[in-house]
């Protein structure tokens, strides 16, 4: 994968554009939305592209941040990364098919209405495993030309909206839409929602082997990536705030109704559009990340061998299929409610990779490393905005229920503790007859 596709490939496993913040206006209203926009990317982005810029360029290894984690801190904390990304990903991958489905129906409800929105979803999830099997330069060649086509109408549509806050003065209201304790409710989820779409720039980590260059690449793809994205939130949200268009009661799925408002139903039709190549492009390319996991795993010891199988094309079948199985089994749960425990799953995963960075920096300061961010202290401080973010996350889904009286806390702790208790049980005993085998043939 060359310099350009894995910028574009990174890209749709964070952002896939503007789709999916509509929320955050909701409550937070224009102003404190972009202010959300602008500062997330300093305490949230920015450490971790660096952070994965280092670690990345050091030991651009099949399985990424697993493998960091592995070599950092052990087979045990290796095996806690896996799962805590792989569980993470069950509630994660539910949403992009969702999105595909919503913005279909823009096209024509009776498309999506009842069991054919889940035959659609089941459809994203058997077409982008299909598209993997070709490879992961493929993918990120076709993520590049996926990604111009839907930020093309948003181009468009800031333009347009710029303009007519320049030419026809509107009322802009860059304030909240709501008062007292419920605005301080909704800034919460905004805040929530907007760490939501700046997550995942780890995960272009997994197929570091199947990149040109990665000590090089990647680097400079993580930063170019974080100013792509900031800027394809920021500037449609500040369009919207010049054009005098409304932030009251925004939800998901309304950049239709507001690109229409602003350029005519043609330009709606061209964002609903945009909007289903967004939900195929994330999902397609967050397939080609979490499948490298379990086949790295396998390498190791820690899962069954047949997962590490891999066709002419390098890429691990059985583990595309494995995940495949699951994320299909999963559509029909109502993830789009658990962002929390989402972020809780991922922020722990990525905490650990903040911790693998010090601890390789102090165990093994003559590690090659081509891209160096900063000193000691430096890369410390990396992860206290993240850490930050993550505790505030937490703090947040104390009192979010799901699944009757169940918090979305506790539901995520007890997904957590999964992990070690099926290290001991399952991976444990496989590494040690793998081990004994293997002084036994020596």
């Amino acid at each position: 994968m060359r310099f350009l596709p894995l910028i574009a490939a990174t890209f749709f496993m964070v952002s896939g554009g503007p789709y999916a913040i509509e929320d955050i206006l909701g409550g937070a209203g224009f102003g404190r939305a972009i202010v959300i926009l602008l500062v997330l990317p300093l305490l949230w982005c920015l450490p971790t592209a660096l952070m994965i810029g280092e670690l990345a360029a050091a030991l651009p290894a099949e399985g990424g941040f697993y493998m960091w984690v592995r070599r950092a801190l052990g087979p045990f904390w290796g095996y806690q990364e896996g799962w805590l990304s792989l569980s993470a990903s069950i509630f994660d991958m539910a949403l992009y098919p969702a999105i595909f489905v919503l913005y279909l129906g823009k096209f024509a409800p009776g498309l999506t209405a009842g069991w054919h929105g889940y035959a659609w979803s089941l459809a994203v999830v058997v077409l982008c495993c299909l598209w993997n099997l070709r490879g992961a330069p493929a993918v990120g060649d076709d993520s590049l030309w996926m990604s111009a086509l839907l930020l093309a109408p948003f181009a468009i549509f800031v333009v347009l909206g710029l303009w007519h806050g320049i030419t026809a003065h509107p009322h802009m209201q860059w304030g909240i839409s709501a008062s007292g304790a419920a605005s301080e409710s909704a800034l919460s989820t905004a805040l929530l929602v907007a760490m939501w779409n700046y997550m995942g720039w780890d995960n272009a980590s997994t197929v570091a082997q199947e990149v040109e260059n990665p000590q090089r690449n990647y680097p400079r793809a993580m930063i170019a990536t974080t100013i792509v994205v900031a800027i394809a939130y920021i500037l449609p949200l500040t369009a919207m705030a010049f054009s005098g268009l409304s932030a009251e009661s925004f939800k998901t799925g309304d950049w239709m109704t507001a690109a229409a408002s602003v350029g005519g139903p043609l330009l709606g039709i061209a964002v609903a559009a945009g909007g289903v190549l967004t939900g195929v492009g994330m999902f397609n390319a967050l397939v080609m990340s979490y499948t490298r996991l379990p086949m790295a795993m396998a390498d190791d010891g820690m899962l069954p061998r047949v997962v590490a199988r891999r066709n002419s094309r390098g890429v691990p079948w059985v583990s595309v299929l494995l995940c495949g199985v699951a994320w299909a089994l999963a559509l029909k749960l109502p993830f789009e409610k658990l962002i929390s425990i989402d972020l809780i799953l991922y922020g722990t995963s990525l905490l650990l990779e903040f911790v693998a960075l010090v601890v390789l920096r102090l165990r093994e300061p003559n590690l090659e490393r081509p891209f160096k961010a900063g000193n000691l202290a430096f890369a410390v401080s990396l992860g206290v905005g993240p850490a930050a973010l993550i505790g505030y996350a937490l703090y947040a889904s104390r009192d979010e229920k799901i699944m009757g009286s169940t918090s979305a806390l506790l539901f995520s702790v007890a997904v957590a503790l999964l992990g070690p208790i099926l290290y001991w049980a399952t991976a444990a005993p496989r590494a040690r007859r793998r081990l004994a085998a293997a002084q036994a043939a020596d």
